[in-house]
């Protein structure tokens, strides 16, 4: 998809690599981007440095989004390009409780359902639209040490992967950025010495958002900002048992 003057809506815009892709978009000469976050304040400063629209959304909250569906239809135009980039994780594994797990679930996964329930139907209308939603390697890997984080991105792919098959023919595509360890709020703080999804080395939102910009104008459905997770997909498919053997030892080597 040519990014050239179209409407683009990126969640999670405040911050980390959401700030980076209203960045991007506008330096690609997107025509206008609205910032969304339930950080308001940081949304209407990322707005105002770029260009564009600040909007309050909680994506935990599916009225939320389709309010910036909405409002971003009937005030700017039709969106081209949901960027669904809003995430959180959570440290731990069968033992986080079931209020968090249920979180974790709404913003890693159901802000993608309800993202593609309000917009899908104005998409086909035009015969075409753009998801990339933002996953992780540990979608398509694991993440050692964080149960919900792996599972709810192992979900996100698997939606990502049914709205590309199932809407192929109307001109919707999507796309999965699924990086490793990116310098964000979510990685300040980890020990690189403990953290699996830094061993590759980190990068900077900018240089992920970069590589969003150059999959959806390919129109590919993985953003493999670290190239070597497709080595490591490669490898888990081929030998399943070995590659659950080696994440053991990753395990064993990582703790939290």
């Amino acid at each position: 998809m040519n990014i050239k003057d179209r409407v683009v809506v990126v969640t999670g815009a405040a911050s980390g690599i959401g700030r980076s892709l209203v960045k991007a978009f506008n330096k690609h000469s997107a025509k206008h981007v609205v910032a969304t976050d339930n950080n308001f304040e940081g949304a209407k400063a990322v707005a105002s440095e770029f260009g564009g629209t600040a909007m309050y959304c909680d994506v935990s909250r599916e009225g939320d989004i389709a309010r910036v569906v909405r409002n971003t239809e009937r005030e700017i135009g039709p969106i081209s390009i949901f960027c669904s980039n809003a995430g959180i994780g959570h440290l731990g594994g069968i033992e986080v409780p079931n209020d968090d797990w249920q979180k974790i679930w709404e913003v890693n996964l159901m802000s993608h359902v309800w993202a593609a329930r309000h917009l899908v139907p104005l998409m086909e209308k035009r015969g075409e639209g753009y998801f990339l939603n933002t996953a992780s390697a540990a979608g398509l890997l694991s993440q050692v040490g964080d149960a919900s984080y792996s599972t709810t991105k192992h979900a996100a792919i698997g939606l990502g992967e049914w709205l590309a098959f199932t809407y192929a023919t109307k001109g919707i595509k999507v796309s999965m950025l699924c990086p490793q360890g990116v310098r964000t709020a979510m990685t300040d703080g980890l020990d690189p010495d403990f953290a699996v999804a830094m061993k590759d080395g980190m990068l900077e939102p900018d240089e992920v958002a970069e590589e969003c910009i150059k999959t959806i104008s390919e129109e590919r459905f993985l953003v493999l900002p670290h190239p070597v997770v497709e080595k490591y997909i490669q490898y888990k498919t081929s030998d399943y048992d070995g590659w659950i053997a080696g994440m053991s030892k990753l395990n064993e080597r990582f703790k939290y």
